[in-house]
């Protein structure tokens, strides 16, 4: 299990986007469980097969939804209608 807890935060967009592969290509590679944690709504849609949103205190979960987006993924499935719709979906949830 790999456990990673805002782990490109304090990255630059360009390397961020650059970084984001690597997880990627493990999980891709070896099939082991990834727990992401990040704020980043286009992050977390654009590597998860599954975006869970989560309450302010106490923690509850309020919206577990699959990203209906196969492996392996490149950039350009960013801008496709399926994720643009769970984007907004999970950025409503946030609100």
């Amino acid at each position: 299990m790999l456990l990673m807890d805002e782990p490109f935060g304090a990255l630059d967009h360009q390397t961020r986007e650059l970084m984001q592969e690597l997880p990627l290509g493990i999980w891709e590679e070896q099939r082991k469980t990834v727990l992401f944690v990040t704020h980043d709504i286009d992050e977390a849609v654009f590597m998860g097969s599954r975006v869970i949103v989560m309450s302010a205190r106490p923690g509850r979960i309020k919206l577990d939804r699959p990203v209906p987006i196969a492996h392996p993924r490149h950039y350009s499935v960013n801008t496709t209608p399926a994720l643009s719709k769970l984007k907004a979906e999970l950025t409503e949830a946030c609100g």
